[in-house]
Protein backbone atom coordinates (compact mmCIF):
# COMPACT_ATOMS: atom_id res chain seq x y z
CA UNK A 1 0.00 0.00 0.00
CA UNK A 2 2.46 2.46 0.63
CA UNK A 3 4.71 1.72 -2.49
CA UNK A 4 1.38 2.23 -4.60
CA UNK A 5 0.31 4.91 -2.39
CA UNK A 6 3.57 7.05 -3.13
CA UNK A 7 3.41 6.06 -7.06
CA UNK A 8 -0.42 7.40 -7.25
CA UNK A 9 0.29 10.30 -5.01
CA UNK A 10 3.01 11.71 -7.49
CA UNK A 11 1.48 10.95 -9.95
CA UNK A 12 -1.36 12.88 -9.61
CA UNK A 13 -0.02 15.75 -7.38
CA UNK A 14 2.28 16.33 -10.85
CA UNK A 15 -1.39 17.27 -12.49
CA UNK A 16 -2.19 20.41 -10.09
CA UNK A 17 1.42 21.18 -8.91
CA UNK A 18 2.80 22.54 -12.16
CA UNK A 19 -0.23 24.94 -12.31
CA UNK A 20 0.87 27.29 -9.69
CA UNK A 21 4.61 27.47 -11.38
CA UNK A 22 3.26 28.53 -14.81
CA UNK A 23 3.75 32.16 -14.44
CA UNK A 24 7.25 31.85 -12.97
CA UNK A 25 7.77 29.45 -15.85
CA UNK A 26 7.48 32.20 -18.24
CA UNK A 27 9.67 34.41 -16.69
CA UNK A 28 12.29 32.02 -15.73
CA UNK A 29 12.29 30.38 -19.19
CA UNK A 30 12.10 33.17 -21.14
CA UNK A 31 8.79 32.48 -22.63
CA UNK A 32 4.89 33.22 -23.38
CA UNK A 33 1.97 31.60 -21.84
CA UNK A 34 0.24 29.76 -24.68
CA UNK A 35 3.95 28.25 -25.53
CA UNK A 36 4.54 27.24 -21.45
CA UNK A 37 0.33 26.19 -21.08
CA UNK A 38 1.78 23.16 -22.83
CA UNK A 39 3.54 21.66 -19.68
CA UNK A 40 0.69 20.88 -18.40
CA UNK A 41 -1.56 19.68 -21.46
CA UNK A 42 1.40 17.84 -22.40
CA UNK A 43 1.50 15.86 -19.35
CA UNK A 44 -2.30 15.86 -19.45
CA UNK A 45 -2.77 14.53 -23.39
CA UNK A 46 -0.01 11.75 -22.49
CA UNK A 47 -1.86 10.27 -19.31
CA UNK A 48 -5.54 10.35 -21.08
CA UNK A 49 -4.17 8.78 -24.57
CA UNK A 50 -2.39 6.36 -23.11
CA UNK A 51 -4.06 4.62 -20.10
CA UNK A 52 -6.01 2.11 -21.70
CA UNK A 53 -3.30 0.89 -23.66
CA UNK A 54 -1.23 0.69 -20.55
CA UNK A 55 -3.89 -1.14 -18.52
CA UNK A 56 -3.57 -3.55 -21.62
CA UNK A 57 0.18 -4.08 -21.45
CA UNK A 58 -0.13 -4.79 -17.71
CA UNK A 59 -2.76 -7.19 -18.60
CA UNK A 60 0.11 -8.80 -20.34
CA UNK A 61 3.13 -7.73 -18.80
CA UNK A 62 2.34 -8.45 -15.42
CA UNK A 63 0.87 -5.26 -13.22
CA UNK A 64 4.26 -5.40 -10.88
CA UNK A 65 6.44 -5.18 -13.51
CA UNK A 66 4.86 -2.28 -15.76
CA UNK A 67 3.88 -0.21 -12.46
CA UNK A 68 7.51 -0.52 -11.34
CA UNK A 69 8.47 0.86 -14.73
CA UNK A 70 6.28 3.81 -14.25
CA UNK A 71 7.83 4.46 -11.22
CA UNK A 72 11.55 4.45 -13.13
CA UNK A 73 10.17 6.12 -16.31
CA UNK A 74 8.51 8.43 -13.54
CA UNK A 75 11.63 9.73 -11.71
CA UNK A 76 14.00 10.40 -14.46
CA UNK A 77 11.42 12.49 -16.07
CA UNK A 78 11.23 14.42 -13.39
CA UNK A 79 14.76 14.93 -12.98
CA UNK A 80 14.80 15.37 -16.72
CA UNK A 81 12.14 18.21 -16.13
CA UNK A 82 13.73 19.79 -13.29
CA UNK A 83 17.17 20.03 -15.18
CA UNK A 84 15.33 21.34 -18.38
CA UNK A 85 17.21 24.91 -19.70
CA UNK A 86 14.49 25.99 -22.21
CA UNK A 87 10.50 25.65 -22.65
CA UNK A 88 10.72 23.51 -25.10
CA UNK A 89 12.94 20.89 -23.36
CA UNK A 90 10.50 20.55 -20.24
CA UNK A 91 7.37 20.16 -22.15
CA UNK A 92 9.40 17.25 -23.92
CA UNK A 93 10.48 16.41 -20.61
CA UNK A 94 6.87 16.67 -19.68
CA UNK A 95 5.64 14.14 -21.87
CA UNK A 96 8.13 11.46 -20.78
CA UNK A 97 7.28 11.75 -17.12
CA UNK A 98 3.52 11.61 -18.23
CA UNK A 99 4.35 8.39 -19.73
CA UNK A 100 5.39 6.93 -16.12
CA UNK A 101 2.52 8.61 -14.55
CA UNK A 102 -0.06 6.63 -16.56
CA UNK A 103 1.53 3.59 -15.77
CA UNK A 104 0.69 4.08 -12.39
CA UNK A 105 -2.60 5.65 -12.37
CA UNK A 106 -3.46 2.90 -14.92
CA UNK A 107 -2.45 0.34 -12.56
CA UNK A 108 -2.64 1.55 -9.20
CA UNK A 109 -6.01 -0.26 -8.46
CA UNK A 110 -5.07 -3.81 -10.58
CA UNK A 111 -2.23 -3.95 -8.57
CA UNK A 112 -4.05 -3.62 -5.15
CA UNK A 113 -7.26 -5.52 -6.12
CA UNK A 114 -4.79 -8.37 -7.05
CA UNK A 115 -2.76 -8.50 -3.86
CA UNK A 116 -5.55 -7.93 -1.17
CA UNK A 117 -8.30 -10.31 -0.51
CA UNK A 118 -11.91 -9.39 -1.88
CA UNK A 119 -12.87 -8.56 2.11
CA UNK A 120 -10.57 -5.80 2.08
CA UNK A 121 -11.02 -4.75 -1.54
CA UNK A 122 -13.48 -1.49 -0.48
CA UNK A 123 -10.79 -0.53 2.45
CA UNK A 124 -7.60 -0.63 0.16
CA UNK A 125 -9.15 0.99 -2.83
CA UNK A 126 -10.79 3.63 -0.36
CA UNK A 127 -6.86 4.51 0.71
CA UNK A 128 -5.57 4.68 -3.18
CA UNK A 129 -8.44 7.28 -3.36
CA UNK A 130 -7.60 8.99 -0.01
CA UNK A 131 -4.25 9.19 -2.02
CA UNK A 132 -5.88 10.66 -5.21
CA UNK A 133 -7.69 13.43 -3.42
CA UNK A 134 -4.53 14.13 -1.19
CA UNK A 135 -2.25 14.92 -4.23
CA UNK A 136 -4.92 17.06 -6.10
CA UNK A 137 -5.94 18.85 -2.59
CA UNK A 138 -1.86 19.66 -1.33
CA UNK A 139 -0.59 20.03 -5.19
CA UNK A 140 -1.26 24.02 -4.90
CA UNK A 141 -0.23 24.62 -1.63
CA UNK A 142 2.74 22.41 -1.96
CA UNK A 143 4.05 23.88 -4.80
CA UNK A 144 3.72 27.24 -3.76
CA UNK A 145 5.63 26.33 -0.91
CA UNK A 146 8.96 24.59 -3.12
CA UNK A 147 9.31 27.64 -5.67
CA UNK A 148 8.66 30.21 -2.64
CA UNK A 149 11.74 28.33 -0.75
CA UNK A 150 13.64 26.57 -3.10
CA UNK A 151 12.62 27.74 -6.76
CA UNK A 152 10.34 25.98 -9.71
CA UNK A 153 12.89 23.05 -10.07
CA UNK A 154 12.47 22.09 -6.83
CA UNK A 155 8.89 20.72 -7.73
CA UNK A 156 10.41 18.18 -10.57
CA UNK A 157 13.54 17.29 -8.29
CA UNK A 158 11.50 16.65 -5.24
CA UNK A 159 9.76 13.64 -7.02
CA UNK A 160 12.97 11.85 -7.53
CA UNK A 161 13.75 10.53 -4.21
CA UNK A 162 10.03 10.13 -3.48
CA UNK A 163 10.35 7.65 -6.72
CA UNK A 164 13.31 5.95 -5.57
CA UNK A 165 12.06 4.19 -2.07
CA UNK A 166 8.54 3.69 -3.87
CA UNK A 167 10.36 1.78 -6.15
CA UNK A 168 12.27 0.04 -3.29
CA UNK A 169 8.81 -0.46 -0.99
CA UNK A 170 7.04 -2.50 -4.23
CA UNK A 171 10.38 -4.38 -4.84
CA UNK A 172 10.63 -5.75 -1.91
CA UNK A 173 6.40 -5.98 -0.80
CA UNK A 174 5.19 -7.26 -3.93
CA UNK A 175 5.55 -10.94 -3.81
CA UNK A 176 6.62 -12.37 -7.56
CA UNK A 177 3.37 -14.24 -8.27
CA UNK A 178 2.13 -10.96 -10.05
CA UNK A 179 2.63 -12.08 -13.11
CA UNK A 180 0.72 -11.53 -16.53
CA UNK A 181 0.43 -13.22 -19.32
CA UNK A 182 2.77 -12.93 -21.72
CA UNK A 183 1.94 -15.29 -24.62
CA UNK A 184 -0.79 -12.68 -25.42
CA UNK A 185 -0.24 -10.16 -28.47
CA UNK A 186 -0.24 -6.54 -28.20
CA UNK A 187 -2.79 -4.63 -30.17
CA UNK A 188 -0.96 -1.95 -31.48
CA UNK A 189 -3.74 -1.16 -34.14
CA UNK A 190 -6.65 -0.68 -31.49
CA UNK A 191 -4.07 0.97 -29.62
CA UNK A 192 -3.14 3.27 -32.32
CA UNK A 193 -6.82 4.12 -33.20
CA UNK A 194 -7.95 4.62 -29.69
CA UNK A 195 -4.44 7.02 -28.64
CA UNK A 196 -6.17 9.11 -31.97
CA UNK A 197 -9.63 8.88 -30.77
CA UNK A 198 -8.83 10.67 -27.43
CA UNK A 199 -6.22 12.64 -28.52
CA UNK A 200 -8.92 14.30 -31.13
CA UNK A 201 -11.35 14.61 -28.30
CA UNK A 202 -9.11 16.22 -25.63
CA UNK A 203 -7.95 18.58 -28.33
CA UNK A 204 -12.06 19.26 -29.39
CA UNK A 205 -12.62 20.20 -25.90
CA UNK A 206 -9.79 22.36 -25.60
CA UNK A 207 -10.37 24.47 -28.48
CA UNK A 208 -14.16 24.26 -27.66
CA UNK A 209 -13.37 25.87 -24.75
CA UNK A 210 -11.31 29.01 -26.55
CA UNK A 211 -13.34 29.77 -29.48
CA UNK A 212 -16.59 28.28 -28.78
CA UNK A 213 -17.99 24.92 -29.35
CA UNK A 214 -20.65 25.63 -32.34
CA UNK A 215 -17.26 26.64 -34.22
CA UNK A 216 -16.72 24.73 -37.71
CA UNK A 217 -13.46 23.77 -37.05
CA UNK A 218 -14.61 22.12 -33.22
CA UNK A 219 -17.66 20.70 -34.44
CA UNK A 220 -15.37 18.96 -37.27
CA UNK A 221 -12.93 17.85 -34.90
CA UNK A 222 -15.66 16.33 -32.37
CA UNK A 223 -17.24 13.98 -35.39
CA UNK A 224 -13.75 13.36 -36.44
CA UNK A 225 -13.23 11.37 -32.86
CA UNK A 226 -16.95 10.09 -33.20
CA UNK A 227 -15.64 8.11 -36.50
CA UNK A 228 -12.16 7.61 -34.87
CA UNK A 229 -14.35 5.31 -31.85
CA UNK A 230 -16.38 3.11 -34.74
CA UNK A 231 -13.22 2.27 -36.27
CA UNK A 232 -11.60 1.12 -32.60
CA UNK A 233 -15.20 -0.90 -31.86
CA UNK A 234 -14.52 -2.18 -35.93
CA UNK A 235 -10.93 -3.28 -35.14
CA UNK A 236 -11.39 -4.41 -31.45
CA UNK A 237 -13.80 -6.87 -32.85
CA UNK A 238 -11.83 -7.99 -35.37
CA UNK A 239 -7.93 -8.75 -33.58
CA UNK A 240 -7.85 -11.63 -31.91
CA UNK A 241 -5.84 -10.47 -28.85
CA UNK A 242 -7.92 -6.73 -28.33
CA UNK A 243 -6.73 -3.95 -26.06
CA UNK A 244 -10.20 -4.03 -24.69
CA UNK A 245 -12.70 -6.91 -24.46
CA UNK A 246 -15.57 -5.86 -25.94
CA UNK A 247 -17.51 -9.29 -23.84
CA UNK A 248 -16.25 -7.20 -20.69
CA UNK A 249 -19.27 -5.03 -21.79
CA UNK A 250 -22.09 -7.81 -21.88
CA UNK A 251 -22.00 -7.31 -18.49
CA UNK A 252 -23.92 -3.86 -18.45
CA UNK A 253 -23.13 -3.12 -14.53
CA UNK A 254 -19.89 -2.84 -15.49
CA UNK A 255 -21.36 0.09 -18.64
CA UNK A 256 -23.09 1.85 -15.83
CA UNK A 257 -20.75 1.94 -12.98
CA UNK A 258 -17.75 3.55 -15.85
CA UNK A 259 -20.44 6.18 -16.82
CA UNK A 260 -21.62 6.88 -13.65
CA UNK A 261 -17.84 7.81 -12.75
CA UNK A 262 -17.39 9.88 -15.74
CA UNK A 263 -20.78 12.01 -14.76
CA UNK A 264 -19.74 12.31 -11.67
CA UNK A 265 -15.77 13.41 -11.92
CA UNK A 266 -17.65 16.25 -14.79
CA UNK A 267 -18.14 17.99 -11.26
CA UNK A 268 -14.82 18.00 -10.27
CA UNK A 269 -13.89 20.89 -13.26
CA UNK A 270 -15.76 23.52 -11.41
CA UNK A 271 -12.74 23.36 -9.41
CA UNK A 272 -11.31 26.11 -12.12
CA UNK A 273 -14.39 28.68 -11.84
CA UNK A 274 -14.18 28.72 -7.94
CA UNK A 275 -11.11 30.48 -7.56
CA UNK A 276 -12.41 33.47 -9.62
CA UNK A 277 -15.42 33.66 -6.83
CA UNK A 278 -13.21 34.06 -4.16
CA UNK A 279 -11.08 36.33 -5.75
CA UNK A 280 -12.79 38.60 -7.73
CA UNK A 281 -16.36 38.30 -6.12
CA UNK A 282 -15.42 37.89 -2.55
CA UNK A 283 -11.65 39.39 -2.58
CA UNK A 284 -9.88 36.90 -1.11
CA UNK A 285 -6.27 36.70 -1.47
CA UNK A 286 -4.06 34.29 -3.08
CA UNK A 287 -3.30 32.24 0.70
CA UNK A 288 -6.58 32.24 1.56
CA UNK A 289 -8.04 31.22 -1.50
CA UNK A 290 -5.54 28.16 -1.86
CA UNK A 291 -6.34 26.79 1.68
CA UNK A 292 -10.02 27.05 0.75
CA UNK A 293 -9.69 25.17 -2.65
CA UNK A 294 -8.29 22.34 -0.65
CA UNK A 295 -12.14 21.93 1.53
CA UNK A 296 -13.59 19.50 -1.87
CA UNK A 297 -10.66 17.52 -2.12
CA UNK A 298 -9.75 16.71 1.85
CA UNK A 299 -12.76 15.88 2.36
CA UNK A 300 -12.83 13.67 -0.02
CA UNK A 301 -9.74 12.30 0.97
CA UNK A 302 -11.13 11.35 4.45
CA UNK A 303 -14.27 10.44 3.63
CA UNK A 304 -12.97 7.55 1.22
CA UNK A 305 -11.38 5.12 2.91
CA UNK A 306 -14.18 5.21 5.26
CA UNK A 307 -16.80 4.45 2.42
CA UNK A 308 -14.66 1.55 1.36
CA UNK A 309 -15.28 -0.27 4.66
CA UNK A 310 -18.58 0.34 4.82
CA UNK A 311 -18.70 -0.51 1.67
CA UNK A 312 -16.70 -4.06 2.39
CA UNK A 313 -19.40 -4.69 4.57
CA UNK A 314 -22.94 -3.48 2.84
CA UNK A 315 -22.54 -3.91 -0.05
CA UNK A 316 -21.43 -0.86 -3.14
CA UNK A 317 -24.97 0.19 -4.45
CA UNK A 318 -26.65 2.24 -2.02
CA UNK A 319 -23.37 3.89 -0.68
CA UNK A 320 -23.02 4.96 -4.55
CA UNK A 321 -26.08 6.22 -5.03
CA UNK A 322 -26.12 8.42 -2.01
CA UNK A 323 -22.87 9.73 -2.53
CA UNK A 324 -24.24 10.82 -5.92
CA UNK A 325 -27.08 12.55 -4.31
CA UNK A 326 -25.10 14.12 -1.66
CA UNK A 327 -23.19 15.55 -4.74
CA UNK A 328 -25.73 16.62 -6.17
CA UNK A 329 -27.12 18.75 -3.43
CA UNK A 330 -23.39 20.15 -2.52
CA UNK A 331 -23.78 21.04 -6.41
CA UNK A 332 -26.86 22.33 -5.95
CA UNK A 333 -25.49 24.67 -2.73
CA UNK A 334 -22.75 26.15 -4.53
CA UNK A 335 -25.10 27.51 -7.45
CA UNK A 336 -27.11 29.25 -4.93
CA UNK A 337 -24.25 31.02 -3.17
CA UNK A 338 -23.96 35.07 -3.80
CA UNK A 339 -22.08 38.24 -2.51
CA UNK A 340 -22.79 37.97 0.89
CA UNK A 341 -22.11 34.23 1.25
CA UNK A 342 -19.29 33.71 4.04
CA UNK A 343 -16.07 31.53 3.88
CA UNK A 344 -18.24 29.35 6.70
CA UNK A 345 -20.75 28.80 4.24
CA UNK A 346 -18.43 28.08 1.03
CA UNK A 347 -17.00 25.53 3.03
CA UNK A 348 -19.71 23.48 4.41
CA UNK A 349 -21.11 23.88 0.79
CA UNK A 350 -17.70 22.64 -0.76
CA UNK A 351 -17.46 19.97 1.87
CA UNK A 352 -20.58 18.93 1.00
CA UNK A 353 -19.36 17.98 -2.90
CA UNK A 354 -16.22 16.15 -1.37
CA UNK A 355 -18.58 14.17 0.92
CA UNK A 356 -20.34 13.44 -1.72
CA UNK A 357 -17.36 12.24 -3.93
CA UNK A 358 -15.94 10.30 -1.22
CA UNK A 359 -18.73 8.35 -0.63
CA UNK A 360 -19.58 7.75 -4.40
CA UNK A 361 -15.96 6.90 -5.96
CA UNK A 362 -14.69 4.07 -3.36
CA UNK A 363 -17.36 1.73 -3.58
CA UNK A 364 -18.11 2.63 -7.67
CA UNK A 365 -14.17 1.26 -7.87
CA UNK A 366 -15.09 -2.07 -5.60
CA UNK A 367 -18.34 -2.67 -7.81
CA UNK A 368 -16.50 -2.13 -10.84
CA UNK A 369 -12.84 -3.99 -10.11
CA UNK A 370 -15.00 -7.08 -8.28
CA UNK A 371 -16.88 -7.54 -11.74
CA UNK A 372 -13.42 -8.19 -13.73
CA UNK A 373 -12.02 -11.64 -14.49
CA UNK A 374 -8.21 -11.57 -12.86
CA UNK A 375 -6.32 -11.89 -16.51
CA UNK A 376 -8.81 -8.28 -17.11
CA UNK A 377 -7.88 -6.45 -13.77
CA UNK A 378 -5.03 -3.98 -15.57
CA UNK A 379 -7.50 -2.88 -18.31
CA UNK A 380 -10.73 -2.16 -15.46
CA UNK A 381 -8.09 -0.44 -13.80
CA UNK A 382 -7.65 1.92 -16.60
CA UNK A 383 -11.44 2.44 -17.18
CA UNK A 384 -11.80 4.12 -14.29
CA UNK A 385 -8.77 6.16 -14.56
CA UNK A 386 -9.58 7.19 -17.76
CA UNK A 387 -13.43 7.83 -17.07
CA UNK A 388 -12.37 10.24 -13.99
CA UNK A 389 -9.62 12.05 -16.50
CA UNK A 390 -11.81 12.34 -19.38
CA UNK A 391 -14.71 13.31 -16.68
CA UNK A 392 -11.84 15.79 -14.96
CA UNK A 393 -11.06 17.18 -18.69
CA UNK A 394 -14.98 17.43 -19.80
CA UNK A 395 -15.89 19.41 -16.85
CA UNK A 396 -13.36 21.75 -17.15
CA UNK A 397 -14.58 22.36 -20.44
CA UNK A 398 -18.47 22.85 -20.47
CA UNK A 399 -18.27 24.45 -16.87
CA UNK A 400 -15.49 26.77 -17.87
CA UNK A 401 -17.31 27.97 -21.54
CA UNK A 402 -20.93 27.97 -19.53
CA UNK A 403 -19.08 30.40 -16.90
CA UNK A 404 -17.71 32.87 -19.26
CA UNK A 405 -20.73 32.80 -21.46
CA UNK A 406 -23.28 33.54 -18.93
CA UNK A 407 -20.87 35.96 -17.01
CA UNK A 408 -20.77 38.04 -20.61
CA UNK A 409 -24.55 37.37 -21.01
CA UNK A 410 -25.63 38.98 -18.32
CA UNK A 411 -23.37 42.08 -18.45
CA UNK A 412 -24.09 42.69 -22.37
CA UNK A 413 -20.24 43.57 -23.06
CA UNK A 414 -17.78 42.14 -25.50
CA UNK A 415 -15.71 39.85 -25.09
CA UNK A 416 -12.68 42.28 -25.65
CA UNK A 417 -13.50 43.42 -21.68
CA UNK A 418 -11.27 41.62 -19.49
CA UNK A 419 -12.92 38.86 -17.03
CA UNK A 420 -11.07 40.77 -14.26
CA UNK A 421 -13.23 43.81 -15.16
CA UNK A 422 -16.70 42.34 -15.21
CA UNK A 423 -19.13 43.39 -12.31
CA UNK A 424 -19.17 40.72 -9.96
CA UNK A 425 -23.04 39.66 -10.34
CA UNK A 426 -22.05 38.78 -13.45
CA UNK A 427 -19.47 36.69 -11.78
CA UNK A 428 -21.76 35.41 -9.28
CA UNK A 429 -24.45 34.06 -12.66
CA UNK A 430 -21.84 32.19 -14.72
CA UNK A 431 -21.09 30.41 -11.05
CA UNK A 432 -24.65 29.62 -11.01
CA UNK A 433 -25.38 28.38 -14.24
CA UNK A 434 -21.91 26.27 -14.26
CA UNK A 435 -22.87 24.29 -10.95
CA UNK A 436 -26.61 24.24 -12.11
CA UNK A 437 -24.97 22.14 -14.97
CA UNK A 438 -22.85 19.94 -12.49
CA UNK A 439 -25.91 19.33 -10.35
CA UNK A 440 -27.82 18.03 -13.08
CA UNK A 441 -25.00 15.76 -14.26
CA UNK A 442 -24.83 14.57 -10.68
CA UNK A 443 -28.64 13.42 -10.60
CA UNK A 444 -28.66 11.77 -14.05
CA UNK A 445 -25.46 9.65 -12.78
CA UNK A 446 -27.97 8.85 -9.72
CA UNK A 447 -30.23 7.97 -11.85
CA UNK A 448 -28.19 5.44 -13.33
CA UNK A 449 -27.10 3.76 -10.00
CA UNK A 450 -31.00 3.65 -9.43
CA UNK A 451 -31.21 1.44 -12.83
CA UNK A 452 -27.80 -0.36 -11.46
CA UNK A 453 -29.16 -0.96 -8.09
CA UNK A 454 -32.60 -2.73 -9.48
CA UNK A 455 -30.59 -4.53 -12.15
CA UNK A 456 -28.65 -5.81 -9.69
CA UNK A 457 -31.21 -6.80 -7.21
CA UNK A 458 -33.44 -8.75 -10.15
CA UNK A 459 -31.02 -10.58 -11.18
CA UNK A 460 -29.80 -12.17 -7.60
Amino acid sequence: MLGVGLGVFMATVDVSIVNIALPTLVKELSSDFPTIQWVTLAYILVITSLMLGVARLGDMLGYKRVYMMGLIVFSLGSLLCGLSLSAGVLIASRVFQGLGAVMMQALGMALITQVFPAKERGRSLGMVGAMVSLGLSLGPALGGVLIASFGWRSIFLVNVPIGVIAALVVHYAVGGQITGRGHQRFDRWGAAVFFATLACYAMGMMLGQRSGFTQAAVIGIFVLTAMLGAVFVVVERRVEAPMLDLKLFSDPLIGLNLLMCLLAFVTVGGMLILPFFLDLVKGYGTERVGLLMMVMPVTMGLVAPAAGIVSDRLGSRGLSLAGLLVLAGGCLALAGMNRQVETAGFIWRAGLVGLGLGLFQTPNNSAVMGRLPRERLGVGSGLLALGRTLGHATGISLMGTIFYARAYEVTGVGRDVGLTLLPRESLVAGLDASYELAAATALLAAGLAVWAWWYDRRRE
